[in-house]
């Protein structure tokens, strides 16, 4: 029995059971338990049916019921929840909330992040302009401004985050210009410190940092072009030269944040 779905209460008979080989048990589960009469219908058919009843309930109240009458009804049974309250209580000085269900919306936290996570990596460096209309968020930058960093960073903050890279000889794909324009972030940088970072990476790949790449007239040329694309969208502009990532990712948390609100008042 649960307040919740009761699947803890579940996973203990189970674990129990498995131990007695010799015998096979009906498990019977009953969520959503909410108020003392169930309990007393639950007692009932328990103490008619030789049945033990192991039960996860958060709520003093019903738990207290639940002891009581099993103590007059002679059936055994199993306060899952209640000496873990009590003994971290009892340690801490902390209060529980005495709330059901907290431990499904903390799974739901979990899976929301990883659908975020997934979502980043299949859309990664424009791999699949679908992802664009999907995403929460849309990054577009030249190469090297922390697109992908950033997305998985955001990604673990549960938003779905699609990025572009944008590159003279490549048209940006028709889906970038159908996205709206308070979805789309653009990154730029100074020239100097992206020219750092690209000889930088260079070298790490053991190539020459006076590759074409590194170049300031290619990478002045890059960003000439960046620029006018994020004005032909109308997204806002980040400039990330002396942000770290974490910088840039609030910024954006915020920006998020108060068009969430603003469209929602919409």
């Amino acid at each position: 029995m649960s307040d919740s779905i009761g699947e803890t209460a579940e996973s203990v008979v189970k674990a129990t059971t498995s131990q007695f080989v010799e015998e096979k048990f009906d498990v019977i589960r009953v969520p959503y338990v909410k108020d003392k009469e169930q309990i007393d219908r639950v007692l009932e058919e328990a103490a008619a049916n030789n049945a033990v009843i192991c039960y996860t309930i958060v709520s003093p109240e019903l738990r207290e019921h639940m002891a009581d009458r099993a103590l007059a009804k002679d059936v055994e049974v199993v306060d899952v929840l209640g000496p873990m309250l009590k003994s971290i209580e009892k340690t801490t000085g902390l209060l529980p909330r005495n709330q059901a269900g907290l431990i499904h919306s903390l799974d739901h936290d979990y899976f929301k992040r990883v659908e975020a996570v997934e979502f980043a990596v299949k859309y990664d460096d424009g791999k699949n302009p679908l992802g664009l209309l999907k995403a929460d968020i849309v990054i577009i930058g030249v190469s090297r401004t922390s697109k992908t960093p950033l997305s998985m960073y955001l990604a673990h903050k549960r938003i779905k985050v699609a990025n572009v890279p944008l590159v003279p000889e490549l048209a940006p794909p028709e889906e970038l210009f159908k996205v709206p324009p308070y979805k789309i972030i653009g990154l730029l940088i100074d020239p100097f410190k992206l020219n750092e970072i690209r000889a930088e990476r260079l070298k790490t790949m053991g190539l020459s940092d006076t590759a074409v790449y590194a170049d300031m007239n290619r990478i002045n040329e890059e960003l000439t072009y960046a620029k006018g694309i994020m004005r032909r969208l109308h997204c806002q502009i980040i400039n990330v030269s002396n942000r770290a990532i974490e910088e840039t990712a609030g910024i954006i948390l915020e920006y998020v944040r108060k068009n969430k609100e603003r469209h929602s008042e919409n």
